[in-house]
């Protein structure tokens, strides 16, 4: 199965651009394209300062848009959004398939005292699960934030839903690049399963610090090779999960077999 990767500065109201490359994407037989995070919403530190009303108006916008989009291109899109629910914001990653649409609450939330959302959104973040886990024809999908990508225990919930793929929405940011492809490897090595992560690129700047977000959107195999792989510009990433690959890793080594049999 073809999917792809979504390499994009924040988008604005303009359906434009997002529209360009679905159609591109559509156009190469993919099934499913990734965003990042903070893409269909202005980065967290400047969310921080809107209105709840404009926050919520936006992202109504950019669910519809994404809704439009995925039955127009007959694709599944999964992006990172914010929802506001009884006046207070949540932040989600979205399922948009061609004629519905669900909603994954994100379980761990940044904490730093120069980046704090765990202050500013009202997601429960009490005992993990396994979140959203949903099948495009052959192939089994879970979805994870780039944050809970360091968290062992949502990981061995996603292994025992026995996925083919993790999906990650990021915003990563200062210069972590080696560290992040490390883990991303790690993950997808020790689980036996593709892990796709769409980073968002641009720059935001404050008076104390400068977010450069470099991109570096990548797939890694269930080896724990990068067989994808994008630079720090806008673009889009084409690539193919395969079924032989994930049994032929899952018989070599039999991880998720005994992360299953516990």
């Amino acid at each position: 199965m073809n999917i792809a990767l979504l390499q994009l500065p924040a988008l604005g109201m303009s359906s434009s651009r997002l529209d360009y490359y679905i159609s591109a994407a559509s156009s190469k037989n993919v099934k499913l394209v990734v965003l990042g995070e903070y893409v269909l919403n202005p980065f967290f530190k400047e969310l921080e300062t809107l209105s709840i009303s404009m926050i919520k108006e936006q992202s109504a916008h950019q669910i519809n848009v994404l809704k439009n989009m995925a039955k127009k291109y007959n694709i599944f899109i999964v992006a990172s959004v914010v929802i506001v629910k009884k006046s207070k914001p949540y932040k989600v990653i979205a399922k948009v398939a061609p004629t519905s649409i669900s909603y994954y609450e994100q379980q761990a939330l940044i904490n730093y005292d120069h980046w704090n959302e765990e202050k500013f959104f009202a997601n429960d973040t009490g005992m993990f699960s396994s979140g959203l886990v949903f099948k495009v024809g052959k192939f089994k999908f879970a979805v994870m934030s780039g944050f809970e990508l360091h968290f062992d225990d949502i990981w061995l919930q996603t292994s025992r839903k026995n996925v083919d793929a993790v999906l990650i929405p990021s915003v990563s940011t200062f210069g972590s690049h080696n560290r992040w492809r490390e883990l991303l490897k790690i993950r997808a090595f020790t689980h036996n399963v593709y892990v796709a992560r769409a980073n968002r690129v641009g720059e935001y700047k404050d008076g104390k610090y400068s977010w450069q977000f470099y991109g570096d959107s990548m797939v890694s195999d269930p080896n724990g090779e990068i067989v994808a792989s994008l630079k720090d510009t806008e673009e889009l990433l084409i690539f193919k999960i395969d079924k032989k690959v994930l049994k032929d890793s899952r018989d070599s080594w039999k991880f998720t077999e005994a992360i299953k049999n516990r």
